[in-house]
């Protein structure tokens, strides 16, 4: 008698369970998608997009460099017999903090003359990045992180989704990190195949990659570097070392590159 009561109870509260996971499911991802995807990139134009290259004053397109070609945002070199360090980087007009950013990208063509060996097939988003205001006329790249975007030269492995650290460090596995650039476990991707690449950051606290869907790095903690000049430069001005916040940017390093797709996806705080 004792068992053929409790069963209707037992099952009440295994529906209740139930509910209450489906409901926990739910509001977990609400985190994430109780916002809207953001496309950044409009296809027709560089509206809401500021450009910054080393020796230039900020706002000038040196060359004609980033441009929209058949609805892709192009990084092109069309316009250069040659390249000395004139590293060049676009800018969105905003700044972010908790976000998920999504880029569909790929490389083209021939690198410019005289491009650096390392920036063969070589681009970049920069997170967090300082205002492009705020930085030198010689500045080569903007105090931030770097989620690096690499291409295989047809034969040699070569990850992509490394992470730079211009002015900047990074903990992992609970030991800061001062290098500059550390790989990650992605695959290599050769030719011109088009690949998406998701930057997943939490404010200072978290920043994930993804290649394609799948994790292939994670760091902690980013935070300026005080042995660099250009973030004793913003120390100097009052900035705090752990970098919470910053603008969105992608690189022209030499190689052209061509981004079909930059979105983001605010994300709360909580």
């Amino acid at each position: 008698m004792l068992i053929q009561n409790s069963m209707p109870a037992m099952l009440t509260r295994l529906r209740l369970f139930f509910i209450f996971l489906v409901m926990g499911v739910n509001t977990g991802s609400l985190a994430q998608s109780d916002n809207e995807w953001i496309s950044l990139f409009n296809g027709e134009n560089l509206d809401n997009w500021q450009v910054k290259f080393t020796g230039q004053p900020l706002g000038e397109n040196f060359r004609d460099t980033f441009r929209v070609e058949d609805g892709l945002l192009t990084v092109s070199y069309e316009n250069w017999d040659g390249f000395d360090s004139e590293f060049g980087h676009l800018f969105y007009g905003q700044v972010f903090s908790h976000y998920i950013l999504r880029v569909e990208y790929r490389f083209i063509g021939d690198q410019v003359n005289n491009g650096p060996g390392w920036a063969f097939r070589n681009n970049g988003m920069m997170l967090h990045s300082q205002d492009p205001a705020s930085m030198t006329l010689d500045q080569e790249f903007p105090v931030s992180i770097e989620s690096q975007l690499l291409g295989g030269n047809g034969s040699d492995p070569r990850p992509t989704s490394n992470v730079c650290t211009p002015g900047t460090n990074m903990v992992m596995d609970g030991e800061l990190v001062t290098r500059h650039c550390t790989n990650s476990n992605s695959d290599t991707f050769h030719g011109d195949q088009w690949v998406t690449a998701e930057m997943e950051v939490r404010g200072s606290e978290t920043l994930i990659h993804r290649i394609n869907g799948r994790i292939v790095f994670e760091l902690h903690d980013i935070q300026l570097d005080p042995t660099d000049p250009d973030a004793q430069a913003l120390i100097a001005a009052g900035a705090a070392i752990e970098l919470k916040e910053g603008y969105v940017a992608l690189q022209a390093e030499s190689h052209p590159t061509q981004f079909r797709t930059i979105e983001i996806l605010p994300l709360s705080s909580d």
